[in-house]
């Protein structure tokens, strides 16, 4: 069950980024050949944003690669980290673009150039807001179905150049009213943005790598699950761990101590089945059993 989940999760992520990727080159494209007539840094920016864009749509795609290996003799839980690496690696992607927006803007600024108002800038803005913004819901939607970490820190990345056009349009007006840094100030506010999602992102993944446990709402389904067999009198030591996509749990139950090991074992593979089938993240789950004994019972730690 958990791989059938795994190979339709891929092939959400592997349909939306290879969306992405066509989107962005397109954008990156008319960005920068409007940025380069017009002579606009806001937009020239923007343009190198979207293509930095399909930097990490790539970067999403080697991931998903990867990290769908099944697992090996090195990489017992799998390669699920993989697609955690190449969310950290979108991550500095995006500071690296961002901090570039605000170094060349600042020297623009420092030599007094000024940017003159063109229609061309702003018919660019819209075109990148509307596309980046759809791309961006799509992008999260299939990010939250599927449960990658990679494919959600993308779909921020498009956020952030659709944010990045709305800055470019601010700009563009400032300049048609007269203030003629507006195009250099909506670049530094356009890298600002960029390295804050940056952060976010690699906050994230920094997170996964120091084994934090799953939220606290898959916690509480997990719990109730548990607590739904009356086979089970009473359970302890619930661990949870993220892997890529891949929930690990492990967790001891205290049954009847006069079950036969057989029984024991049917109620353990009830409980993997049950987590499995109803939590929506492909689960890997490891029950220890325990007898229901005096002893066993004051020791336990829920």
């Amino acid at each position: 069950m958990a791989n059938h989940k795994q190979d339709i999760a891929g092939r959400q992520i592997k349909s939306v980024t290879c969306l992405g990727i066509a989107v962005n080159l397109s954008l990156a494209l008319i960005k920068g050949v409007i940025g380069v007539l017009t002579g606009s840094l806001a937009l020239l920016a923007d343009g190198i944003h979207s293509l930095s864009d399909f930097a990490t749509d790539i970067a999403v795609l080697l991931g998903l690669h990867l990290g769908s290996k099944e697992p090996d003799q090195s990489h017992p839980y799998g390669h699920g980290r993989a697609e955690t690496f190449s969310a950290a690696i979108i991550a500095l992607i995006l500071i690296f673009v961002g901090g570039t927006m605000i170094y060349y803007a600042t020297m623009a600024i420092a030599r007094d150039e000024m940017t003159q108002p063109h229609p061309g800038i702003i018919i660019g803005a819209v075109i990148s807001v509307a596309a980046k913004e759809w791309l961006y819901r799509v992008t999260k939607t299939a990010a939250i179905r599927s449960h990658s970490p990679a494919l959600y820190a993308n779909a921020w990345h498009h956020r952030s150049d659709a944010l990045s056009s709305i800055a470019v349009a601010i700009g563009f007006i400032s300049l048609a009213f007269g203030f003629g840094h507006g195009d250099q100030v909506a670049a530094i506010t356009v890298g600002v943005m960029v390295i804050w999602v940056g952060v976010r992102v690699v906050s994230d993944a920094m997170r996964e790598f120091a084994e934090t446990a799953v939220d606290s709402d898959t916690i509480a389904h997990v719990k109730d699950i548990i607590n739904s067999d009356s086979s089970i009198r009473q359970w302890h030591r619930l661990r949870t761990r993220l892997v890529g996509r891949e929930v690990f749990l492990d967790l001891h139950i205290l049954v009847d101590p006069d079950l036969n090991v057989t029984a024991a074992h049917e109620i353990a593979e009830r409980l993997e089945k049950a987590v499995d089938e109803q939590i929506a993240r492909p689960t890997n789950i490891t029950v220890h059993i325990e007898p229901y004994t005096p002893e066993m019972r004051s020791s336990q730690n829920i």
